[in-house]
């Protein structure tokens, strides 16, 4: 991949990355077609992340078909597909990671106290081997993209990061590889993730300012849908990714954690005045 990538650029080729975990959907694809807008050539990565899972995560149920994500890769515009092994990827002695602090260690970070030391291990390496002048993250991930932008800026990896919208079923269901852990029943229920959120954009169009006015609201729409629980409903400011207590111009961040069954499940918002 290293002697490919440096060919490329030889060449003059700018090179997009999209790094995924496979289970491929349309919040994918719609990624890798917004790559091929910013890049002549396109890399989509699969590698499912050991690093970035907790001792009582998913890993060893991650759904993985890789011949069906290669399919649906190459179809969306992806050039070139990269699927490193773990051993490849973490070989034996390996001992250096890669920390962010401070944004690492509220929310999601708070609560999955290892993740984002593996996600931003994972990103460097991936990055240092594909080489790519873009790199092309999704905003459902919304905790991830500023933890990799902070990353990208500190370190000087000298690479633009493209951030592309959520994309959502037509309930409002934000699109993630974990949604086919839920039951009918729980899938059902987790609309609610996305009601609380238009719940929330509602009441700032009708004027509200207050925080807890909104959270109220938002908390009051998730619990109804009976969560087996609610980890965090957060508002932040977009540019730092700190609280806040009233809203301003040109508006809040709203980030949701909630569990249905054993199911975990994110989503944000940007919600404008």
């Amino acid at each position: 991949m290293q002697s490919e990538s440096d060919r490329l650029r030889r060449e003059g080729k700018r090179i997009a990355v999209v790094p995924t975990m496979g289970a491929l959907h349309r919040g994918h694809t719609s990624l890798i077609q917004l790559a091929r807008k910013h890049a002549d050539v396109v890399v989509t990565t699969i590698f499912v992340n050991p690093t970035q899972f907790g001792p009582t995560e998913d890993l060893a149920r991650y759904p993985r078909d890789l011949d069906r994500d290669s399919t649906l890769a190459q179809a969306a515009g992806t050039n070139i597909l990269f699927t490193p092994s773990a051993s490849e990827m973490y070989p034996e002695g390996f001992k250096t990671f890669v920390s962010v602090e401070e944004i690492t260690s509220v929310l999601e970070g708070e609560i999955r106290p290892t993740h984002f030391r593996g996600v931003t291990t994972v990103v460097a390496k991936l990055f240092n081997v594909v080489k790519p002048h873009v790199g092309v993250f999704g905003q459902k991930d919304i905790q991830q993209v500023h933890v990799i932008r902070r990353m990208t800026q500190d370190l000087d990896f000298g690479i633009e990061l493209v951030v592309g919208p959520t994309v959502r079923e037509v309930d409002g269901l934000a699109l993630s590889s974990r949604n086919a852990y839920l039951t009918p029943e729980e899938r059902s229920r987790a609309t609610a993730l996305y009601r609380s959120l238009r719940g929330v954009a509602d009441l700032v169009q009708a004027g509200e300012r207050s925080v807890g006015t909104l959270r109220d609201r938002a908390e009051g729409i998730l619990h109804a849908s009976h969560p087996t629980r609610v980890d965090y409903v957060a508002f932040l400011d977009s540019g730092t990714f700190r609280p806040r207590e009233s809203i301003a111009a040109p508006g809040i961040l709203v980030a949701l954690a909630v569990r249905y069954g054993t199911t975990r499940l994110i989503d944000n918002e940007f919600i404008t005045i």
